[in-house]
């Protein structure tokens, strides 16, 4: 666009205080506090087109989230090299932007994207969460086997249909492509899912997770969350884990700059991406 340079724009936050992403009247969210910000540093008319790799859901943190946004040259010229300072000296503690960065003008922060990644954390303590890490870690009051957690993510792997974990939207595809999720658990004993795709449906991420953990408790066959994979609506049977267990760590482009349109073009065609 004429006038205006594209910059990329890390963002980190805690969900928790935010109602999601996407700005919504009279409501706290992650792009309504970075609009605001943005224009009290630059100026409204400044600011255009905050565009987000993928809209989370309430309550669910980022530590790896990606935007793009549109400035204007007069505006952003004379701030490149302390602006990251200054957004840190207005932002609330609970956002970060980590990074910033001049962008083609052909990045698309949302089409653009090759995969999203998510964790998920769980702890099957039986005294619960540890009180500083609340906000983070869901407490599951069931013993978690780590053999059957991985067993039910293998067979949800690879493209398929994942209309059963899904809200469907009109005209938005539920097909999507998995391309890792498996647990691991940690040192301190929290259970941690890693799940990347190329794009997901909205509250397909948690939805995964709630089907898995009945199976890593023993609750429900290992095989069941892939035997689902067979339904074209969505499950009654599959609980949608709490938001606070989920964050967003990474967002991946194509390496070539080169390549930013032609990926955008093709994302496009092939589906809309909603939220995680």
């Amino acid at each position: 666009m004429d006038g205006y340079t594209r910059v990329r724009l890390d963002v980190a936050y805690d969900g928790t205080d935010f109602s999601g992403w996407a700005a919504q009247p009279g409501r706290r969210t992650v792009a309504g506090v970075l609009t605001e910000v943005l224009a009290r540093v630059l100026g409204a008319d400044s600011v255009t087109g905050l565009t987000v790799a993928g809209r989370t859901d309430a309550g669910v943190h980022a530590t790896g989230q990606v935007c793009h946004v549109d400035l204007a040259d007069a505006a952003w010229a004379p701030v490149t090299d302390s602006l990251l300072r200054r957004l840190a000296g207005l932002l609330p503690g609970d956002v970060r932007v980590r990074a910033i960065t001049e962008m083609p003008d052909d990045f698309d922060a949302r089409f653009s994207a090759t995969f999203r990644r998510y964790e998920y954390r769980v702890t099957d303590a039986p005294y619960g969460v540890e009180p500083l890490r609340r906000h983070e870690i869901l407490a599951w009051p069931r013993a978690l086997q780590l053999d059957a957690l991985v067993g039910a993510a293998a067979g949800l792997v690879g493209e398929h249909d994942f209309a059963a974990y899904c809200r469907r939207k009109e005209h938005a595809t539920t097909l999507r492509e998995v391309t890792r999720l498996d647990w691991r658990r940690d040192p301190d004993g929290i259970l941690v899912a890693t799940v990347q795709a190329d794009a997901f449906c909205q509250s397909m991420v948690r939805s995964l997770v709630g089907a898995m953990l009945v199976a890593g408790d023993g609750r429900r066959p290992v095989e069941w969350p892939a035997g689902l994979l067979s339904r074209r609506e969505r499950s009654s049977e599959v609980t949608v884990a709490p938001a606070h267990g989920l964050t967003l760590v990474e967002v991946g482009y194509p390496a070539d700059p080169a390549e930013y349109a032609d990926r955008a073009l093709r994302t496009r065609r092939l589906r809309l991406p909603a939220e995680a």
